[in-house]
């Protein structure tokens, strides 16, 4: 599977999954996002618009932006005033003698009066001042970054950081700018945009066309949520991240077949990687990147037991206790952590749970499939709950690693010849590559289920 093959893949999940609400923008959001960016950015509208101002029509708009507003229109308003005993502005001597006729009669000191004054909150404008305010918030959030040394800046705000700062004055000083009303919530609305777009001046059609291409960013349009994952600041250096989001998706999409309704999902905080839930007469937790420790799951490498020791764990344990006394720490080993998904099977009514443990190398090297077969069998072995081993409790070593369906890796589709999933029925460990994952998944799925 190649890029443009997961590109294509993840676009469609993301429109079935993330825009109809069965996977959490929040989770999209910090698989996706740079690794540089703070934990405000694993908000997903916020992302988007980082996005969003990282296009280098965006750009090219904020640097011509100080020469349109030199030209920005206004309508004349007329406001009409009566006056008593002085006058105020031009006289509109044809209402006033109407005035004094019908309401004030033999009264020579009325006047009407007519002021003329520049209105700026024309519809326009107001796009204008959208397009504006969205770009500016933006950037305030993301200034660090976008004055920083990363790549994902270099083909746009890089070597343009006056940009921010000539925008900042814009906002703060320009006085065409500041007459400009701010936007209500709901505008600009389907008319200013309209009225935007049909204008003689450039710099309202190219505000429209932008706010335009935000809103299909936002709404989740195919193309632009294509653009989101492969271009700007959005799509990493290499695919593993989008590899890893793809085995996620096949994982939420076959157990929403599997247990016929959508997951629910709770608000990921700091620390919480839980992704999706479902609730029937069994619970099934999916975590993400983490050794879900908010469910007391982790991955101890060392035995806590002092007694029964091989030689090789008394070596860690002393080694451990030495750098505890040395640096005034309490230091734990532990093994890596999956890099994909925990999912937590729970038996109310029988007080059982069981896991599924996968790990996913974006890789068909075979020293690398190795190396994740190795770390698959050390995530089970050291799988824990409550510090107590899930695995092998009895100290049975045939029980270290599960039923035989508890560990899962996943790799990139291989040329050779490889065991079939019949074949693998006795090992610790299955291999599923990634052409294989759509329609093998589920069956491994379901014996887990049936534990």
């Amino acid at each position: 599977m190649n890029r443009d093959q997961l590109l294509d893949q993840l676009t469609e999940d993301v429109l079935a999954h993330v825009m109809r609400g069965s996977f959490p923008e929040r989770e999209l959001a910090q698989s996706i996002k740079p690794e540089q960016l703070d934990e405000r950015f694993e908000e997903y509208e916020l992302l988007l618009d980082l996005h969003f101002i990282l296009k280098s029509d965006v750009v090219d708009f904020v640097r011509e932006l100080p020469n349109h507003l030199r030209s920005v229109r206004t309508e004349t308003r007329t406001t009409t005033r009566k006056r008593r005993g002085t006058v105020d502005g031009r006289i509109n001597w044809g209402e006033t003698i109407k005035t004094r006729y019908s309401e004030h009669p033999r009264d020579s000191s009325i006047f009407v009066c007519e002021n003329r004054s520049e209105d700026y909150d024309i519809p326009e404008n107001i796009v204008l001042k959208r397009l504006i305010s969205v770009i500016h918030t933006t950037i305030r959030e993301a200034e660090q970054y976008l004055r920083g040394e990363y790549e994902w800046v270099q083909e746009t705000w890089k070597g343009s950081e006056n940009l921010i700062d000539e925008l900042q004055h814009i906002v703060e000083r320009n006085v065409h700018v500041r007459r400009i009303r701010d936007p209500d919530t709901y505008e600009p609305t389907e008319r200013m945009l309209t009225t935007a777009e049909n204008s003689r001046h450039e710099v309202y059609r190219k505000a429209a066309s932008l706010l335009r291409s935000r809103e299909r960013l936002i709404r989740g349009e195919a193309d632009e949520i294509r653009a989101l994952l492969e271009e700007t600041a959005i799509a990493p250096d290499d695919q593993d991240t989008l590899f890893e989001l793809f085995v996620l998706f096949r994982f939420v999409s076959t157990l929403e077949r599997l247990r016929e309704t959508q997951p629910e999902f709770k608000t990921i905080a700091t620390g919480r990687q839980e992704v999706a839930r479902f609730e029937d007469d069994k619970e099934i937790v999916l975590y993400h990147d983490n050794s879900a420790p908010d469910r007391n799951l982790s991955f101890v490498a060392v035995p806590d037991e002092e007694e029964n020791l091989s030689r090789t764990d008394e070596v860690q344990r002393t080694a451990q206790d030495v750098a505890s006394d040395y640096f005034g720490q309490d230091f734990r080993n532990h093994t890596g952590r999956p890099d994909v998904i925990v999912l937590e099977i729970i038996s109310p009514e029988q007080d059982q749970h069981e896991y599924l443990i996968v790990e996913v190398k974006n890789s068909t090297k075979v020293d690398t499939i190795r190396r994740g077969i190795k770390e698959t069998l050390e995530y089970l072995a050291f799988l824990r709950v409550n510090e107590e081993f899930v695995f092998g409790r009895d100290e049975m070593a045939e029980d270290y690693f599960g039923s035989g369906w508890n560990g899962l890796l996943v790799v990139q589709d291989l040329d050779d010849e490889t065991a079939s999933l019949e074949e693998q029925a006795e090992n610790p460990v299955t291999i599923l590559q990634a052409a294989e994952l759509e329609k093998e998944l589920e069956g491994i799925l379901r014996k887990i289920l049936s534990n």
